[in-house]
């Protein structure tokens, strides 16, 4: 068995494999159809992420309303468990939209707007494009950051309920889910004329992957069924938005018979990882 400290290591462990996946993005000279395969891929990613994460939040939300309904629980927790749900879409959706707003009107200049590139400066177009790239990519390891915070919270909640054993298997299940999702946070900035740096690649990581370790270490001293459901919904809502970015930057690179074989491998591969945890009895 495990003890606390080990489960901590092993929790911090489990979020930065994520880190496996980012070199993708020092990967230059691709052709538009395998830029195109690959960010289909990461989409396919995503849209697994998306599914497991909803699946997990609702079923945690329909369970005390049903208890509610039957009398066994509180009418009023039922109802922060929806609130809890439905402004965590709101939040991930609306925030993302927020930010892109701020960082396309406040930090990219005004010599990259539309209308200059317009007139068909090659160059400026250039600089715009990596930029959009780089802004997809954080906005993909915030959401995936959200979502790793709630694998945290079942791996330290696992561990409290005595079960180590099933907080050993999470911790595995999701180190090898988490080295899938550095896939998709690369996958826009893969193929750019300037590889990212260093110390953008290591941000990426923190953001997508840290969470992780925070849930772990807050969800073995407490845990809540509501902050499961807000932090959940809001990584849900967060990663429909992103997709929805991916799948129209995608279009530009190569067809839509490409792109769906890519979702398709993206999503069988989603599966199969967490595929493991299910076998551990999650």
């Amino acid at each position: 068995m495990i003890d606390y400290l080990q489960l901590l290591l092993l929790g911090a462990i489990s979020g930065f494999t994520i880190f496996l996946g980012l070199p993708l993005a020092a990967m230059k000279n691709l052709s538009s159809k395998t830029k195109g395969f690959l960010n289909a891929f990461s989409l396919g990613i995503l849209v697994f992420l998306i599914i497991d994460i909803f699946s997990h939040a609702w079923e945690s939300t329909e369970e005390i309303a049903s208890d509610a309904f039957a009398g066994n629980a509180l009418v009023g927790d039922a109802m922060i468990n929806l609130i809890a749900l439905f402004g965590g879409i709101a939040i991930g959706l609306f925030g993302l939209v927020w930010y892109e707003h701020e960082a396309t009107i406040k930090r990219v200049p005004h010599i990259l707007s539309l209308e200059n590139i317009k007139k068909g400066d090659e160059h400026l177009h250039q600089l715009f494009h990596e930029t959009s790239a780089y802004r997809l990519a954080m906005m993909i390891a915030v959401g995936i950051g959200f979502h790793n915070f709630g694998e945290g919270l079942a791996i330290g909640q696992s561990y409290v309920a005595g079960e180590a054993g099933l907080a050993l298997l999470l911790i595995i299940g999701f180190a090898i889910h988490n080295a899938t999702e550095g896939f998709g946070i690369a996958s826009p900035i893969t193929g750019l004329s300037k590889k990212p740096t260093i110390r953008f690649m290591i941000l990426l990581g923190l953001i997508g992957g840290g969470p992780t370790f925070i849930g772990t270490l807050l969800g073995s001293l407490w845990f809540s069924s509501i902050t499961y459901v807000l932090f959940l919904s809001i990584a849900g809502g967060a990663l429909i938005y992103v997709s929805l970015l991916m799948y129209n930057t995608g279009r530009k690179h190569t067809s839509n018979g490409v792109i769906m074989i890519g979702i398709f491998v993206g999503l069988c591969l989603g599966f199969g990882t967490d595929l493991i945890v299910s076998l551990g009895g999650a």
